[in-house]
């Protein structure tokens, strides 16, 4: 019989971190712990790291929900889930860990053997300085494709800021990409013009979501492509509808928020049907979590950086085999797991 127990923790960022929504300081994550009660010391563990204002989860209601997963989880098939894509996210890993050893092996592929995967650099929001720094400090350590986060500051400052990019480094020797999370809800069109003489890859939801008209119609229309992100959350039976009607040139997938590694694979089914390049990208989950993405990733032959530069923002993550190199990020086996907070 398996058994189960919850963890919370509290991430804590060591620098805050801009978005639309505003400035993160602390990051939420309730953690899954399942184990045969013959044998508690082999035990898998999974990530439910809900965003509060971005995830389907309801954040009162996930304590008691993990509760009842506890006391069912010899029966979890008798579950309705479907509102709480995070703790799907997390039983699933939790399962595959503890059905692969308690190694934390999610997926036994080439990335736990050190096969790295190349990503992007994530340049968060702030002011004008702050993102410069950031941006000279990921181009120092070799990063030739950026992700910045825009839509918070004044766009003209943001303009700037790529300006400035590019008069150093051409669109050969550095990708950017942005994400406006929504942001652009006025002037999309304009604001989507002047971003393409800098020669910008893609730009992440630009308006907000539940607007397919008008996303169709972007994507028909802008100069630079058009990635869905935010769009994908919450969606369940209507996958093929919305991928049809809006037509994006790329997905964004966070296996956090839309449920779990198979409800990515099934997106990716679908993308791939359609010429749909996509990317996957971490949503702020410890290293478990990250780890579990990575592993992922690594399931299929990646054209694109995948979003998976964040094990390094928290001052209380937990130590892992992870590491960045340049612009890559790969499992070091020779690096143990800390895991005395679960035991």
């Amino acid at each position: 019989m398996l058994s189960a127990k919850i963890y919370f923790h509290q991430l804590k960022f060591i620098n805050p971190s801009g978005t639309s929504r505003g400035v993160l300081k602390i990051k939420p994550s309730w953690f899954i712990k399942i184990f045969n009660e013959k044998n508690p010391s082999i035990f898998g563990l999974g990530e439910c790291g809900p965003i509060e204002g971005l995830s389907k989860d309801s954040f009162k209601d996930i304590p008691e929900k993990l509760q009842e997963v506890v006391k069912n989880i010899n029966y979890l098939s008798q579950l309705d889930l479907s509102t709480f894509p995070s703790i799907q996210f997390g039983i699933e890993n939790a399962l595959n860990d503890f059905n692969n050893g308690g190694e934390r092996v999610i997926f036994k592929n080439s990335f736990l053997n050190g096969n790295p995967i190349k990503i992007n650099g994530l340049v968060w929001m702030g002011n004008k300085d702050f993102m410069l720094k950031q941006v000279q400090e990921k181009i120092e350590n070799g990063y030739s494709c950026l992700k910045l986060k825009i839509g918070a500051i004044n766009f003209e400052e943001e303009i700037s800021i790529i300006k400035q990019i590019r008069k150093k480094f051409s669109s050969d020797s550095l990708e950017i990409r942005v994400d406006a999370n929504g942001a652009f809800n006025n002037d999309v069109l304009l604001k989507i013009n002047k971003l393409s003489k800098l020669k910008i890859h893609s730009i992440e939801q630009p308006i907000g979501v539940n607007q397919w008209y008008e996303m169709k119609k972007l994507c028909e229309e802008s100069p630079i492509p058009i990635v869905l992100d935010e769009e994908l959350i919450g969606i369940k039976d209507n996958k093929d509808e919305l991928l049809d009607f809006i037509k994006p040139q790329y997905l964004v997938l966070k296996p956090t928020l839309i449920g779990g590694f198979k409800k990515t694979r099934e997106w990716i089914n679908k993308a791939n049907k359609r010429n749909i390049d996509w990317w996957i990208t971490s949503a702020l989950e410890s290293n478990i979590g990250l780890s579990a993405i990575s592993q992922f990733c690594s399931e299929f032959k990646l054209k694109l950086p995948q979003g998976l530069g964040t094990g390094q923002l928290y001052r209380n993550n937990f130590t892992s085999p992870l590491e960045l190199k340049g612009e890559t990020i790969y499992y070091q086996k020779q690096k143990h797991w800390d895991l005395s907070f679960f035991t």
